[in-house]
């Protein structure tokens, strides 16, 4: 065995994350600088990657996205224009005018976004003089809210020309074709028609997923939920707790610095101190899906490094997930070497607590 191995076969074996993060602050004393990335490396690989989660198995879930929502509007819609027979702009207005609910049904079939059919109807009423809708009311349309004549006539107009390929006009090059050249819309209501009488096709249907992406309308609805999964966790661990800590964010930027000293701009994740508002650790969280963006996110971890040596040694820690991780030559060997090995990932987070400075701070 040589000594690489040996050192990486003993972080793995460490009796505890403070024997782990001792082992690890060696490395620099035991080895020559030209082996210090193979050595972080073969760390990273052997000990935190395995605690790397697939987090694309998963989303953030949202009750308008039930299904239930869908069938309810889609009956609606089914029985007001007589099984999709009846779609002349006065059917498609009091449809709508009927049962605001239809507007989610008929803006799918267009395949817009809420904020595409909004932007859609500014259109409408230019050409024919009617009111247009804000992305807020078709919203709130599509939830079931009260729509009045106007308001219904304004999306009939834009579901009837969307739908004969008039709304948009011509393509401005051959490079794009529109929307509705879609399978359910090919023949514009005709195919509407026979997919709602013979159902889809089961190809049909992973056809969509192949061009549109399981589950992507809901992936980009909640990236902000998504972006946060890592600072939500650590918040509930730090003030289930009882550690005291400032989760940052722009509007409390010139705090940390006036209150603790901490000049790196932005501010990390979050900021532990005792009772005394003495900064005792410095914790950063990343999610990275692909390598590449793993390696420049890394950057920032040296980053924060020199800052918590300017500190005095204030002890940093990373929250990480996504397999971008999972390269470790140049970007999660490198967090480990700026952390000292305090990497967490959501199933390891629980055991940052038994990590100094954090056993002196819990409950105080």
């Amino acid at each position: 065995m040589t000594e690489i191995e040996a050192t990486v076969e003993e972080v793995a074996a460490a009796a505890d994350w403070n024997v782990r993060v001792s082992l690890i602050r060696r490395v620099p004393e035991a080895f020559g600088t030209n082996l210090h990335r193979d050595v972080y490396a073969r760390i990273a690989d052997r000990v935190y990657v395995p605690n790397l989660v697939p987090d694309f198995a998963y989303v953030h879930w949202r009750a308008d996205y039930e299904l239930a929502h869908i069938e309810e509007a889609y009956r609606w819609a089914h029985s007001l224009t007589q099984g999709f027979s009846r779609t002349d702009v006065e059917t498609l207005t009091q449809a709508v005018a009927t049962q605001s609910k239809t507007l989610l049904v008929f803006r799918l079939l267009l395949g817009l976004t809420a904020q595409e059919l909004a932007a859609a109807t500014r259109i409408a009423a230019e050409r024919h003089g009617v009111p247009f809708l804000s992305v807020g009311r078709i919203k709130s349309l599509e939830a079931g809210s009260a729509c009045s004549p106007e308001t219904a006539r304004c999306c009939a107009l834009v579901i009837d020309e969307g739908m004969r390929g008039e709304l948009f006009g011509a393509p401005p090059t051959g490079a794009v074709q529109p929307k509705i050249r879609k399978p359910d819309t090919l023949e514009g209501w005709i195919t509407v028609r026979r997919y709602a009488t013979e159902g889809v096709p089961l190809e049909v249907f992973l056809h969509q997923r192949h061009y549109g992406g399981a589950f992507r309308q809901l992936l980009d609805a909640t990236s902000t939920d998504r972006g946060n999964i890592l600072e939500d966790a650590v918040e509930e661990l730090l003030g289930e707790s009882g550690v005291k800590f400032i989760r940052t964010g722009s509007h409390n930027q010139e705090e940390i610095t006036r209150r603790f000293g901490v000049t790196v701009r932005p501010a990390p994740d979050f900021v532990v101190f005792n009772g005394s508002d003495t900064l005792r650790a410095l914790i950063e969280c990343k999610v990275a899906n692909d390598g590449g963006t793993a390696r420049d996110k890394a950057a920032r971890y040296a980053a924060l490094r020199a800052e918590a040596h300017r500190l005095g040694g204030t002890p940093l820690f990373a929250v990480l997930a996504g397999l971008g991780w999972r390269r470790t030559t140049d970007a999660l060997g490198p967090v480990v070497r700026d952390t000292d090995g305090r990497v967490f990932t959501l199933p390891t987070l629980a055991d940052m607590l038994h990590v100094q400075p954090f056993p002196a701070l819990i409950g105080r």
